[in-house]
This record gives C-alpha cells, structure tokens and sequence, in this order.
C-alpha cells in the first residue's frame, strides 16, 4: 500500500481515509479493535492521527486488506511478532515504491 500522505504532525480522519481508499468508519473501527492505534482528540473530539498511527494503519491495511488475515489475525500477528511483520512491510513498501517510479520512467519515454 503506499499511501501519498503530505508531511505534516496530525492528520485527520478524511485524509488518512483518502489515502487507504477506505470510508472513515473503517478508521474508526480499527481504532477501537487495534491497541497500536491511539489518535489524539482536541477539544471537539475530532480525531488527530499522528505519522506514527498512519504506519500502523498501513501494517493493519496490508495484513488485511492485502493479505486476507482476518483481524483476529492481524492482531496475533502484530502481537506474536511485529517486528517481523514491520521488517517485511518496510521491504514491500520499498518495492512498491521503486515499482512506481519505474512505471513513472516508463510512461514518460
């Protein structure tokens, strides 16, 4: 998954949800069922998440969205050994990354 997020310390809800593709509601509820996930709230309630969640998100997003874990799964996972799971996100994020450059190389020949 490589999410195209600006650099900036908080982002909200919409823009995390933009980038994964994904309803807010989603956002939400893997708040509530992922303990690596802890956004900051302001004084409305509105949800902050730091650059630190959107890389958990990512972890979450590719062992389920991408690998088909269920979220019982994901969570042992995450839990059994996460840095296993950060090692090899941070590989195929690498690839992914490279892969689009190399198609962006292409387009403009």
């Amino acid at each position: 998954m490589y999410a195209d997020l600006p650099e900036k310390r908080y982002y909200k809800i919409g823009e995390v949800a933009e980038a994964f593709g994904v309803n807010t509601s989603l956002i939400r509820f893997w708040e509530k069922e992922f303990e690596v996930i802890k956004p900051k709230k302001n004084a409305k309630g509105n949800r902050l998440f730091t650059k630190e969640d959107v890389e958990n998100f990512k972890l979450i997003y590719n062992l389920v969205k991408e690998r088909g874990f269920t979220l019982d799964g994901a969570k042992q996972k995450l839990k059994k050994n996460p840095d296993k799971v950060v090692s090899n996100h941070e590989i195929i994020s690498r690839l992914e990354a490279v892969k689009a450059e190399l198609i962006k190389i292409k387009n403009q020949l």
